[in-house]
């Protein structure tokens, strides 16, 4: 599995989302479905590519987000 797709190899099309609870300050990941798995990447340097997670990978981080796994990272 690829872990990393340069921006140039991302189809222009590519339909990203994020979240609705993201500010305008820009401190924001996108989330968009390839063929690939799941891409992830920083919505003010989309020319930067993405880290590509399996559907596995990803359902298992977002249950463990919503489980409070992650909470400890989360800055006030």
């Amino acid at each position: 599995m690829q872990t990393f797709i340069a921006s140039a190899d991302i189809a222009p099309d590519t339909v990203w989302t994020k979240s609705g609870r993201s500010g305008s300050a820009g401190h924001c990941v996108e989330l968009a479905q390839l063929d690939a798995g799941v891409a992830l990447r920083h919505s003010k340097a989309p020319d930067q590519g993405a880290l590509v997670f399996t559907p596995a990978e990803m359902s298992a981080f977002v249950l463990g987000a919503k489980d409070g796994d992650f909470d400890h990272l989360i800055v006030p």
